[in-house]
Formats: structure tokens, sequence, C-alpha cells
């Protein structure tokens, strides 16, 4: 399983501390940003960043349908906070720029304002205690199909996986805890 060549979606938003977590779990972090560099990684990582600028450049470089593509070869996908906005088929109130692959309905801002971030640990299921910074954080208003929920906080879903997609409406690359990115790599073996 080393060696895994996991990309980290790099047009806007908190990328580098994805690289340095991949990198902390022993595997190579590719940043993508072209349809070619997607043709080079065995997973990808949507970081946290403006779900609706991202949403907007994917369309524009024509990496939204690259993006589907790869996952319907198998690629797996994981998306934090904004990332988790734009695997969403479903967003309230707001029509934007998406993947639409992820059978799950979100709420950005959820949790507050900038000014309302905090951290906590969080029990995920099957993986045991793991630690989340959330940012101006979605939430999951609702799962459907085959979207399992993983954790919640305070009555919220804030991580779900739907086979190989996962999404996380907190932060885990903002910590020193690699268990979140370890589960995702093991996705991609």
């Amino acid at each position: 399983m080393a060696g895994k060549k996991i990309g980290i979606l790099a047009l806007q938003g908190a990328f580098i501390e994805h690289e340095e977590a991949i990198s902390c779990c022993g595997h190579i972090p590719l940043e993508v940003r072209t349809k070619e560099d997607l043709h080079e990684v065995d997973a990808l990582i949507i970081p946290g960043g403006e779900s609706t600028t991202i949403g907007k450049i994917l369309v524009k470089f024509g990496l939204e349908e690259e993006i589907k593509k790869r996952y319907d070869e198998g690629m797996p996908i994981w998306g934090t906070c904004a990332g988790m906005i734009l695997l969403a088929k479903e967003i309230a109130e707001i029509d934007q720029p998406r993947l639409g692959l992820m059978d799950i309905r979100v709420r950005r801002n959820g949790f507050g304002r900038q000014v309302e971030s905090f951290e906590t640990d969080l029990d995920i299921k099957g993986l045991g205690k793991a630690k989340g910074v959330f940012i101006r954080a979605p939430f999951v208003e609702k799962v459907w199909d085959q979207a399992e929920v993983l954790a919640t906080f305070e009555d919220r879903i804030v991580m779900v996986r739907q086979n190989k997609l996962l999404a996380t409406a907190f932060h885990p690359e903002l910590t020193s805890d690699l268990t979140i990115h370890k589960y995702f790599i093991e996705m991609a073996s």
C-alpha cells in the first residue's frame, strides 16, 4: 500500500495542510490543477476553501466532468468542508456548481460564521476518536440511498461515506491527528 499517489485539488483553499498530512502518512501528495494531473493520482482530496469559487473553477477548466469520470472508474474522493459541499447532490437554499456525486443534502455555514470556529473530539463510527476543526463549516441535513453517517456533532451530521466517497464538514488536516487521512488512504487500496 505504500507509495499511493494522493491528489489534492489545488485550485483554491487549504491544500498545503493535506499535502503535509499525506506525506506524514508515508504516501505521495500531488497537487491537481489539470485534467492530466487527475490521471496521475490514485485518489483525490477536495479541500476546504470557498465552495462557489472552487465549483466555478472546476467548470471553467473542464475538471468537473473529468473528476466524475475518474470517480466512475473507481477513484476515491474525499471532500473536506467546501469539498463536502461540492460532493453533495443537494445544497440547501442555493444553487451553485458542484459535482453532485453524493446522496447528501448539505447546509453551508451550518455552524455559524468564521468567529464561531472551534475544535473538538469526534466519535467516528469504526475509527474511534478523531479531532476536527470546524471553520464556517457545513453540515449534512439529510442522507439517502448508499450514504452512511460516520459522525455527528450536536445532532448534526458531520462525516459521511458512500462507497468510494468520503465527506467531512471539518478539517482534520489542521490537527496533528492523521486518523481520517489514514482511513481515506485505505479507501484508495
